[in-house]
């Protein structure tokens, strides 16, 4: 009997999940919406107006790209939301928040804004994402998808992917497909050179998708119903983990081996290898609501929150 209860401890502890806490902690001008990252650079949407850029060797903050704050319906300025970034060789994407519900879109090259959609187009755009240096792929809330011509300031076509709400999308890593989750739960996947609809994936998520990561053959989500789906294109195959709380964030490693998801209460993150669903670690001491999982290799993930500190975790 010792020996078997001897037996089972170490097995307990062979699968137990290693609880992992920041090795590094930034300070961002304000809570954390988009993510992207170049070379040893990364850049930080913020509510706060900015875009804050660090160096991932010095974990120093190099710049903040700033765009003007807007006039509320009170009269009074206010900080415009930056919803979401993309960069293609030096050129920054910047979508935020305009006056009066709209959005607007600058682009930041040699320390200039140039700002090339504005109120005047009267767009509600949700996300917004370089496919080549001259065309801008464009979410809108009414769940229009739209590939824009830089140069002409033409739409070059556009779908509507559903009656749902558009939650988010992204791009898979050759820009030629894109995938798109909504508040129907659903994932439609879409040529990015002609619109034409690909496959729509039904049934692991049954309420709003918060967010959608794509990887190498690996697709996740975050979804309202309390699951992260895990879509396998090399196997066709999907599964979801269901956890007591709403699944706010969610991020897929370079590699497409692991998945991470926000995953109780208490705003802890748990990877999971995305082949044998193996729990693997918990990251924790995050303090509010997570907005981002960022994984920069298999080994180093980031996590940003709603708030300015930004966790850097070593696994």
């Amino acid at each position: 009997m010792k020996k078997l209860l001897i037996l089972l401890l170490s097995v307990g502890l062979l699968f137990a999940i290693e609880s992992v806490k920041p090795n590094f902690i930034l300070k961002t001008s304000g809570g954390v919406t988009d993510i992207i990252r170049k070379n040893n650079l990364i850049y930080f949407a913020t509510e706060a107006s900015s875009v804050d850029v660090f160096d991932l060797i010095s974990h120093k903050k190099i710049q903040s790209i700033k765009v003007s704050q807007i006039e509320d319906f009170m009269g009074d300025m206010i900080d415009s939301k930056i919803f979401s970034i993309d960069i293609i060789d030096d050129e920054v994407l910047i979508l935020s928040q305009d006056e009066s519900g709209f959005r607007r879109i600058h682009l930041y090259k040699n320390n200039k804004l140039n700002q090339i959609i504005s109120k005047e187009d009267k767009l509600y755009i949700a996300k917004a994402k370089f496919v080549t240096k001259n065309q801008l792929l464009l979410g809108l809330l009414s769940n229009v998808i739209i590939l824009y011509d830089i140069n002409t300031k033409k739409r070059i076509w556009e779908e509507q992917i559903s009656l749902s709400k558009f939650s988010n999308f992204v791009l898979n890593e050759d820009k030629t497909k894109v995938a798109i989750v909504d508040e129907s739960g659903d994932l439609t996947m879409i040529r990015l050179k002609d619109g034409k609809k690909l496959k729509t994936f039904s049934g692991q998520n049954v309420d709003n998708v918060f967010q959608v990561d794509w990887k190498k053959n690996i697709i996740a989500t975050a979804g309202q119903d309390r699951r992260c789906v895990v879509y396998n294109l090399s196997n066709n195959k999907s599964y979801y983990k269901q956890v007591n709380f709403l699944i706010y964030s969610v991020g897929v490693s370079p590699s497409g081996r692991l998945v991470g998801f926000a995953s109780d209460e208490q705003n802890n993150v748990t990877i999971f290898d995305a082949n044998t669903k193996t729990e693997l670690y918990r990251l924790i001491d995050n303090k509010i609501n997570i907005s981002n999982i960022f994984f920069l290799d298999d080994k180093n993930v980031i996590v940003t929150t709603d708030g300015k500190e930004v966790n850097l975790y070593k696994l």
